[in-house]
């Protein structure tokens, strides 16, 4: 095969190269192809006189235009600063009360609330603060330390059980069974007991074991839970008589609890996030439904 041979088909020139009858065409590169690479090597040299392209050591070429993406950023963060700070400091400055009741303010409180919740309780409280097993539900009005505005505040500043608060709140269930404290038939038996507070029907053909539970939790639960069992928001020990239930109301889990104990952990927020942050906080827990 010729080099100078001309394809019949195409009206192309071959190359001479030949694969198993199948000949090479020598084809010129497409016009389009030509235009596009000249037109992306002017832009190329265009932006790079433009604009900040070239490094230069520890500074880069500015670019005729100057625009510094960097500062544009920094000047945006600084405006979006200033603005949050045009009402934030009517929030550090107002008590809760009037907060809740100036309509423009709740707007920014539930923004930036939304906000603050996601990026740093979501993780264990779900976006819609509803919480889940082992991690109470933040919209109703079941609250294990108390409910109130300042109480909530406190709360999320210094955690419970949280080692980076000195003034953490503490609350400690024993692993009654674990740990020996009971036998395991008295666990069963105040796990029948507890579980008949909330739900009388329990008690129907367990007599005997609600009786003996019932001796078993005068003896060991009443200091945190009270003599009928409503708890004490003063150390964190739930109602027992409701329904609503952190680890499960069940009378697996509730035996469970019993036998092993609980120590849940809540991160202190002092160190983390800012007194009007917190703030903001309380007020969205507040207009989720906490407390009216």
């Amino acid at each position: 095969m010729a080099v100078g041979e001309r394809d019949p088909h195409s009206g192309h020139m071959t190359t001479g190269h030949e694969w198993n009858g199948i000949k090479e065409l020598n084809t010129p590169v497409p016009k389009a192809v030509w235009f596009f690479l000249i037109v992306t090597v002017i832009f190329s040299v265009g932006y790079w006189v433009l604009m900040p392209a070239w490094p230069l050591g520890r500074t880069y070429s500015r670019g005729l235009l100057d625009n510094d993406q960097k500062e544009i950023v920094a000047e945006r963060v600084s405006a979006a600063a200033d603005a949050r700070a045009a009402w934030t400091r009517r929030i550090a400055t107002s008590n809760y009360d009037q907060i809740r009741a100036d309509p423009a303010l709740m707007a920014n409180v539930r923004e930036d609330g939304h906000r603050l919740f996601g990026d740093n309780c979501a993780a264990c409280h779900g976006m819609d603060a509803k919480g889940h097993a082992g991690f109470p539900n933040l919209t109703d009005r079941d609250w294990l330390w108390g409910g109130d505005p300042d109480t909530i505040a406190h709360t999320i500043a210094v955690g419970i059980n949280s080692p980076a608060s000195k003034d953490t709140r503490v609350s400690q269930m024993l692993a009654f069974g674990k740990d020996g404290i009971l036998a395991n038939d008295a666990v069963l038996a105040v796990a029948d007991y507890v579980k008949s507070l909330s739900d009388p029907a329990w008690a129907k053909g367990k007599a005997v074991s609600v009786a003996k539970g019932r001796e078993v939790f005068a003896a060991n639960c009443v200091a945190c839970h009270g003599d009928q069992g409503h708890g004490n928001a003063q150390l964190g020990a739930p109602d027992l008589t409701d329904r609503t239930w952190l680890y499960g109301g069940d009378i697996d889990a509730i035996y469970a609890s019993i036998h092993n104990g609980r120590q849940g952990e809540m991160p202190a927020w002092e160190h983390r996030l800012s007194p009007v942050d917190r703030k903001i906080l309380t007020v969205f827990l507040l207009d989720k439904g906490g407390k009216p």
